[in-house]
């Protein structure tokens, strides 16, 4: 069995892609695969794919579908839309997200 990669990213953080043909462009991830350490970020990373018809009503055809990132490939972004590292820190004994950078709340 693999082990499951320890990552401070979540569903539906705001993160920028650092490297590969979508570099530069942000989006908000959908789904995060810790086993296969890989993120799918809404919009980016899209690849057509053939789909069977389901029914009478849904055809099928070429699709386009967001591909997985591997998550060395993302960084989380502030509001402001600056890139950070994440941290935690105690408020009243619950753990929150930091950004690095700004010690803004995430």
């Amino acid at each position: 069995m693999k082990e499951k990669m320890k990552t401070k990213i979540k569903k539906d953080d705001t993160v920028k892609v650092l490297t590969g043909k979508e570099k530069g462009k942000t989006g908000r991830i959908l789904k995060v695969d810790r086993v296969a350490g890989r993120v799918i970020v809404q919009g980016l990373n899209m690849v057509k794919k053939a789909a069977k018809k389901k029914s009478q009503q849904d055809k099928g055809g070429i699709i386009e579908i967001e591909a997985p990132l591997h998550i060395s490939n993302v960084a989380m972004t502030t509001k402001g839309g600056q890139v950070t590292r994440l941290g935690y820190k105690f408020e009243n004994g619950k753990k929150i997200r930091i950004a690095r950078k700004t010690g803004e709340v995430l």
